[in-house]
């Protein structure tokens, strides 16, 4: 493969110009293309990066621009009609969270890049941050014992979407830890709402996941706190965690605390919980920019031809759960079973890249690009 891989980002608003800072500062990347409907935030950008160019065309960028992989950072509206038409043009595709609206769009787009041979990844950020890797290293080593249950907030004053509630637009973040962190499916799933600004698009929930054993995880997001809030606590049989993404330092301690029960008792007076108060510490953590080694491994896959950590399949997976908290809302709160992933459904999404790309599917690909285009206008 030559030695620079050729890229686009397509949506240059909120998120899109982090991802096109960090494509362009990777050595084994040659950001060629911006694309967005503002020709203001074109300029703006080729402001910042005058040799990467400027499109207002999508179209043009899939079957004109010679790319060899695509970042879609849209609205969610746009994700998965933006995101087909990349894969059926054979372009390497990385999608923002949520991978699409719906669990049967993300397998549609994981069928299409396993026909194509080509990588399909959704940003999950978080699972590339050194302090996430650093919990999932810790938990896999029992360092806090069995996880009993996880509390995670994440709240902030804004921003308010237009398109998708508060679950949808933050909860993302802290379902793609959970399931990294527990590495199993919920088995249910209940959440609750409310709309205090726009009728109908919720701004404050909270999400409850069922897991096996009694154990469980909580999210609570919000667009009406006046802080903003990024944490997450763990708490284990022998230890507990906690995560603050907010903290400048220190973005995780670990409390030697814990409670148990006596192991027998003959009377109700004999029976005294046992606490356990031990010492604090925080492990070392080295400061990288998780939005750049998620980039970076986007390219390595492609290079490598392997199945990214939060491929096709953990975008398949928390879309799942986002469906069954809007079913939850619905009813008022009341709990939705969400069904085991069969090895047959498993196997016919997978995601792992099937060699070199296949060649593009141009009539398709055009044919999606101008759905995309209708949509855009």
């Amino acid at each position: 493969m030559k030695n620079q891989l050729s890229v686009g980002v397509v949506g240059c608003g909120y998120w899109g110009p982090n991802l096109v800072r960090n494509f362009r500062s990777l050595p084994d990347c040659r950001l060629r293309m911006m694309c967005d409907l503002s020709v203001d935030r074109l300029g703006h950008l080729r402001s910042l990066y005058p040799e990467v160019e400027g499109e207002t065309n999508y179209d043009h960028m899939l079957n004109g621009a010679n790319l060899d992989a695509i970042v879609v950072a849209t609205a969610t509206r746009l994700h998965f009609p933006m995101a087909k038409a990349s894969l059926l043009a054979g372009k390497h595709t990385l999608v923002e969270k949520p991978l699409a609206w719906s669990s049967a769009e993300c397998e549609e787009l994981i069928a299409i890049a396993r026909k194509q041979g080509v990588v399909l990844m959704v940003g999950h950020t978080f699972l590339y941050s050194a302090p996430v890797r650093k919990i999932k290293e810790i938990v896999d080593r029992r360092e806090i014992g069995d996880i009993r249950y996880i509390s995670a907030r994440r709240l902030n004053l804004g921003l308010f979407q237009k398109d998708i509630n508060v679950t949808w637009d933050l909860a993302p973040h802290d379902i793609s830890i959970i399931l990294y962190v527990m590495q199993e499916r919920p088995q249910s799933i209940n959440c609750r709402g409310t709309a205090h600004v726009t009728p109908g698009i919720e701004d404050v929930t909270s999400m409850t996941l069922h897991f096996a054993n009694q154990r469980s995880a909580i999210i609570h997001s919000s667009w009406l706190d006046p802080r903003k809030v990024r944490d997450m606590t763990i708490v284990g049989s022998k230890r507990m965690i906690v995560y603050d993404d907010v903290a400048l330092q220190e973005k995780i301690k670990i409390y030697d605390v814990r409670v148990e029960r006596p192991p027998h008792y003959d009377t109700f007076a004999e029976f005294h919980y046992a606490y356990h108060y031990g010492d604090t510490y925080c492990p070392y953590i080295k400061q990288d920019e998780p939005l750049k080694t998620e980039c970076q491994h986007f390219l390595d896959c492609i290079r490598q031809g392997a199945a990214p950590l939060t491929g096709g399949e953990s975008g398949l997976e928390v879309v799942q759960i986002l469906e069954a908290s809007s079913e939850s809302l619905k009813r008022s709160g009341a709990p939705i079973d969400i069904l085991p992933r069969s090895g047959a459904a498993s196997s016919k999404t997978g995601n792992a890249a099937a060699g070199p790309a296949a060649a593009p599917v141009e009539s398709g690909a055009r044919d999606a690009a101008s759905r995309v285009a209708g949509i855009l206008h």
